[in-house]
């Protein structure tokens, strides 16, 4: 498949769907921000990792969670209110942050061998939320059905999500550097980058919604 179809599809949901995932994400996102500057000046940038990994095991789930039951139900007509998606990624939040950390350990351990096999981990673990959250997985079957189910879309996820990922990464290092010491434009910053990370979630989503794939290949 051209990546360009499912990248496509992504920015027509994101661009549509606006007004609603700004109340629905947004605010955990920003305190999620908010927090990792906290952290930043409690304990300075050499010990930032595990406290920021931290800070986003707190408020990432949520938001995800949140967003990936929007997604299905907006699949399905239905049309939730933002409480009751919360309500129900509260719920889910103590697997999905499970779900989150071993995601976070495999792919930090993939990174320290060698960038590729980082990359592939993070690649093969991307349909690991959806398995948890629609499917009712535990993190380990999540974990291990996301290795199967990415069987065949590996080099289309890839493409996907470094289209998305390397220039709001780009801006995000650029926009840091002039932000300075100003803590407000670092949080505003660093939340609007997270928002529009959004993309990537809901690019994935796409690619998984399609189905099984082909069983060669990666």
């Amino acid at each position: 498949m051209n990546p360009l179809l499912p990248l496509r599809d992504a920015w027509f949901f994101f661009t549509r769907h606006l007004t609603t995932l700004v109340p629905l994400c947004l605010p955990w996102i920003f305190l999620e921000s908010l927090l990792q500057q906290q952290i930043d000046e409690a304990v300075g940038p050499q010990q930032m990792g595990a406290w920021s990994l931290v800070a986003g095991l707190l408020f990432y789930p949520l938001y995800t969670a949140a967003l990936i039951l929007f997604m299905d139900a907006r699949g399905r007509d239905e049309r939730p209110r933002v409480g009751q998606l919360w309500s129900a990624a509260l719920r889910l939040w103590p697997a999905f942050a499970l779900l989150a950390a071993l995601t976070s350990l495999l792919i930090v351990l993939g990174l320290s061998l060698l960038i590729l096999p980082g990359i592939f981990v993070m690649v093969k673990l991307s349909f690991a939320e959806f398995c948890l959250v629609l499917r009712g997985r535990s993190p380990l079957q999540a974990l291990r059905e996301s290795f199967e189910f990415t069987r065949g879309r590996f080099f289309l996820i890839l493409a996907c999500s470094l289209v998305i990922l390397l220039p709001v990464w780009s801006l995000e290092a650029w926009l840091a550097d002039s932000a300075g010491d100003a803590v407000v434009l670092r949080v505003a910053l660093h939340t609007l980058s997270g928002f529009f990370q959004l993309l990537l979630t809901i690019v994935a989503f796409r690619i998984y919604s399609l189905g099984p794939a082909p069983r060669n290949g990666m």
